[in-house]
């Protein structure tokens, strides 16, 4: 065997060790690009994780990418458990819509209500307050989006607590207007205008204590809290063009407190 044999079997082993040494690198390659992904991956985990323990009013919304999406895409049986979980909060939500509205209908209006310091009369304290709740309705529907990303920009950090407290405030504002309704005047469908505000009124304390019990327990769908919490601002939206508005157009001007 010729000496330009070996060479060439040398040549062959060099040109096959440099395809070896290329594959390596290609794969340490791949490796470092997945060994990315998945720090990238981690780093979307922790941002939402972190988002999720400072704020408990937020509730991420797949949208059909990442994490989410898998755990969507396997089992239909987590969607349906959580939506099962809802029967509970809607069936005491419907309990306590029905008791308010059988009480009303049940109890004899007194026509006489304690009317609030500060107002002239009981129309105008309820007109006023609930003017007020839906000021602050619109305040917590503002900084709700805000928390859940929809308003083009990043939710300052006080959001939460906004969207928190406007919550509260809106509720208590109401709680008067309620109380005066259901014994001065109860359950009433004298006219369209009235039946469909007696009926949104029992709907709204509904819907709220289906989105408070949503808001407290686990488990429970992404789309749940903005669905009721959404109902809940309709309901007091329209409570308000059915009463304080009806009451604003048809008062002498101008409006007394």
């Amino acid at each position: 065997m010729s000496s330009s044999d070996f060479a060439g079997g040398d040549q062959r082993n060099n040109v096959a060790g440099g395809d070896q040494r290329n594959n390596v690198a290609g794969g340490d390659q791949r490796n470092n690009v997945a060994g990315g992904d998945q720090r990238n991956s981690v780093a979307g985990g922790d941002q939402r994780n972190d988002r999720a323990s400072t704020d408990p009013a937020y509730r991420p919304v797949s949208d059909g990418s990442g994490p989410e999406s898998s755990s969507a895409a396997a089992p239909n049986g987590a969607a349906s458990n959580g939506a099962a979980r809802l029967l509970v909060p809607v069936a005491i939500g419907g309990a306590v819509a029905l008791a308010l509205g059988v009480y009303g209908r049940l109890h004899e209006g007194t026509a006489v209500a304690v009317n609030l310091a500060g107002f002239s009369g009981p129309l105008q304290a309820k007109s006023w307050l609930t003017t007020g709740a839906v000021f602050f309705g619109i305040v917590q529907l503002i900084s709700a989006l805000a928390v859940y990303g929809k308003l083009g920009f990043a939710a300052p950090s006080s959001a939460g607590t906004l969207h928190r407290w406007s919550g509260r405030i809106a509720f208590l504002l109401a709680v008067p207007v309620a109380v005066h309704c259901l014994y001065a005047l109860g359950f009433e469908s004298s006219s369209p205008r009235v039946l469909i505000h007696s009926l949104l009124g029992c709907f709204f304390f509904g819907a709220f204590t289906v989105k408070m019990l949503v808001l407290s327990r686990k488990g429970m769908p992404g789309w749940a809290l903005p669905l009721f919490g959404g109902l809940v601002f309709t309901a007091l939206v329209g409570l308000w063009l059915t009463s304080a508005l009806w009451f604003f157009t048809n008062a002498n001007f101008p409006v007394k407190f």
